[in-house]
């Protein structure tokens, strides 16, 4: 199941409402790089870069879907954006992940407004986006590329691809304990818990849940969201002991 043969790709868009490419280019600290087609770190690391133009649904899309309110001022700068900032590079590991947040962070530092990530249809304000950069560590990674979604009585995850695991899905009882028990798991994972079927996660306050199978990713190979490592299907033990 695990499909390590394909690496995921991480896609960014950074919105900003600079008056020419200039602007943004004379903003680029020291040691950064951009063509017409790639932003050059430091270290020599190419990641493609596609400015894409504004378009009018996509300040409601960035503002419903970011992990907190944006600001009335954030709001009247996004309505006005005159280019996205397409930045495209690999995925697969949690170094991966956290390159291509120092990366965006730049081109925030230099004007974005913001970061919304293409493989989870999730958004964050530029100064969140920074102080998740600035930690670096698994929970401030994790957070920043994952989404959770309820639907269909289970909750579910996106964009674990990213950082190289599996998403996971769980039951869901309608109980808001169930969602804060994915979010634990989601860090233990990302943290270096082992991730194979059969690991049990114990909660601080005794439930278990089993990895209780592996299936297949529902999204196309072809989109961003898509999970070449497939889900981890997530049972409460003691739900299930409990109905027998």
């Amino acid at each position: 199941m695990n499909n390590t043969d394909h690496i995921p790709e991480i896609t960014l868009r950074i919105p900003g409402d600079w008056e020419q490419p200039g602007e943004l280019l004379e903003r680029l600290p020291p040691g950064y790089r951009m063509t017409s087609a790639e932003l050059v770190l430091p270290d020599g690391t190419q990641l493609a870069f596609s400015p894409l133009y504004p378009d009018e649904q996509f300040p409601d899309i960035f503002a419903s879907s970011c992990r907190r309110p944006l600001e009335d001022i954030t709001k009247q700068r996004l309505a006005r954006y005159t280019v996205n900032v397409g930045l495209t590079g690999p995925g697969g590991s949690m170094q991966a992940a956290l390159t291509m947040m120092q990366a965006a962070s730049v081109i925030v530092e230099a004007g974005g407004l913001g970061v919304f990530i293409d493989n989870c249809a999730l958004s964050h304000t530029g100064e969140d986006w920074i102080k998740m950069t600035e930690d670096g560590g698994p929970d401030a990674i994790s957070f920043a590329y994952t989404s959770i979604v309820e639907g269909d009585g289970t909750f579910y995850t996106m964009g674990m691809q990213v950082m190289g695991f599996p998403n996971l899905q769980m039951q869901s009882a309608g109980d808001r304990k169930d969602a804060d028990a994915l979010v634990e798991i989601i860090r233990a994972v990302c943290g270096g818990a082992p991730v194979e079927v059969g690991h049990v996660f114990i909660e601080e306050d005794g439930k278990q849940f089993v990895i209780a199978e592996q299936i297949e990713d529902e999204f196309d190979s072809q989109s961003p969201m898509h999970n070449p490592y497939g889900c981890y299907r997530l049972v409460n033990v003691d739900r299930v002991a409990e109905n027998n």
